[in-house]
C-alpha cells in the first residue's frame, strides 16, 4: 500500500511539475509581448486614464493598463494608434462593454433601437465658437 501511494505521489509531482512549467511559459510570454508595448506607451503618453482622467504615479502605475482600441493585442504599431492608457476600472468596463456590442448587437441601454445615439453633447457648439 505504500508502494502505490509513492507512486501516486511522483505522478502527481509530475503532472505539477509540467503545469507549473506550462503556466510559467504562459506567464513569461505575456509579460514580454506586454513589456515592449507597455513600456513604449507609458513612455509616449502622459500617465492619466483616458476615460475618468485619474492620474498615476510611480506607486499606482501598476493600476495604469495598454489598451488596444481595436482590441487586438497584436496590433502594436510603433506611433502607438491603436493604444490608450486606462486605469484597471475603466479597462475592464471598456472590455464588457465590447463583449455586450458582440454579444447583443450595437444598440445598447443608452442608444436608440433605430437609429443611434439620442443626444449629442456637441451639438450646438459650433453655435458657441462662432460668439
Amino acid at each position: 500500500m505504500v508502494c502505490v501511494k509513492s507512486a501516486n505521489n511522483i505522478m502527481e509531482a509530475g503532472k505539477n511539475k509540467r503545469l507549473d512549467a506550462l503556466v510559467l511559459e504562459a506567464k513569461r510570454y505575456q509579460k514580454d509581448r506586454e513589456g515592449t508595448y507597455r513600456e513604449r506607451a507609458l513612455k509616449m503618453y502622459p500617465w492619466v486614464c483616458g476615460r475618468c482622467s485619474r492620474e498615476f504615479t510611480r506607486l499606482n502605475l501598476q493600476e495604469l493598463t495598454v489598451h488596444h482600441r481595436d482590441h487586438d493585442h497584436d496590433n502594436n504599431p510603433a506611433d502607438g494608434s491603436n493604444w490608450e492608457l486606462l486605469c484597471v476600472y475603466c479597462h475592464d468596463n471598456e472590455h464588457s462593454r465590447y463583449i455586450d456590442q458582440v454579444r447583443y448587437g450595437s444598440a445598447s441601454a443608452g442608444e436608440a433601437e433605430e437609429g443611434g445615439t439620442t443626444h449629442n453633447p456637441f451639438d450646438g457648439l459650433a453655435g458657441l465658437l462662432k460668439k
